[in-house]
């Protein structure tokens, strides 16, 4: 029989009313329920992390909800369900520590085995000179631009599109690999961060994961440059771009258009250059999509 028998719908509201201290127990007893049982699942998810990672990794973790997570210095978010990310830098050598504090209090370590990676040397021949070698006051602008950038890295957003199962931004062959040392013009360059991919101009560029909009603008170098944050320190920066088709503070969706593929900037021809980064740490895009594959 119901408690509340069908057409007496204030029977519920003369019922609270009757007996408001046993409603409130009844209450408060579910409540506690409730909450054991939460916390008693969440310190069932045990602490997993990949044994090895390679050089130019993006990592990711599972933890208990409510844990405290370190690494190299830097205390990690945690998603509502237990899932943490981290990067491992091209030079990265040994051992990556992982602490961990379970919300009961339990203090683990979790060590992962980074594994080298070759990098070849990488000839470009035919930039424009003046994006190899610039006078002063271009190269004042490269800098002040390339802080910009790297100003918008540092954010921590608990936006969750980093977890993604992430999609080729364009379809091409690949021109030019994450890490390798660069030889501009027979001048030697900083190691290539990101993965280029030669595509016709005006080719549409998508978003391989969903993210918001945190940069966009043609500078000096890299031309038509976007920042995508994926969110938990992830982030996606494409380069050399015909055009943009969005703008600062803009969500997107995965798959959605972001702009066109370009040879603006210091490029020799139309390709879209991907990177991606964890904060300051450079990581390999293709790593990423062999991951989520």
């Amino acid at each position: 029989m119901s408690l509340f028998p069908e057409r007496r719908p204030l029977a519920a509201v003369a019922f609270l009313a009757r007996y408001p201290t046993r409603v409130l127990t009844l209450f408060l007893i579910l409540a506690a329920v409730l909450v054991v049982a939460t916390s008693a699942a969440a310190e069932s998810i045990p602490v997993t992390f990949p044994a090895k990672a390679q050089q130019g990794s993006m990592v990711i973790g599972r933890v208990p909800p409510g844990s405290r997570v370190t690494v190299a210095g830097r205390e990690l978010r945690v998603t509502d369900y237990g899932t943490v990310v981290f990067g491992v830098g091209r030079d990265a050598s040994g051992a990556q520590r992982v602490d961990v504090i379970t919300p009961a209090g339990e203090k683990l370590r979790v060590s992962v085995t980074i594994t080298p990676r070759e990098w070849p040397i990488e000839r470009i021949d035919g930039v424009p000179p003046k994006t190899v070698s610039p006078p002063a006051e271009i190269a004042a602008r490269i800098a002040r631009e390339q802080a910009a950038v790297s100003a918008e890295r540092t954010r921590n957003d608990d936006r969750i599109g980093f977890t993604q199962a992430f999609i080729w931004p364009v379809e091409g062959r690949i021109s030019g690999r994450f890490g390798n040392q660069r030889i501009y013009n027979g001048t030697p360059g900083s190691a290539h961060s990101g993965m280029d991919i030669a595509a016709a101009e005006g080719t549409p560029v998508k978003a391989p994961a969903s993210g918001v909009i945190t940069f966009a603008d043609d500078l000096y170098l890299t031309g038509g440059t976007v920042l995508l944050d994926h969110g938990y320190g992830i982030s996606s920066n494409f380069l050399h771009l015909s055009h943009i088709d969005v703008a600062v503070g803009d969500s997107v969706e995965q798959g959605q258009t972001i702009g066109t593929v370009g040879s603006t900037g210091r490029a020799t021809g139309p390709h879209l250059h991907w990177g991606m980064n964890w904060f300051d740490t450079r990581i390999d895009p293709l790593l990423v999509l062999e991951r989520t594959r």
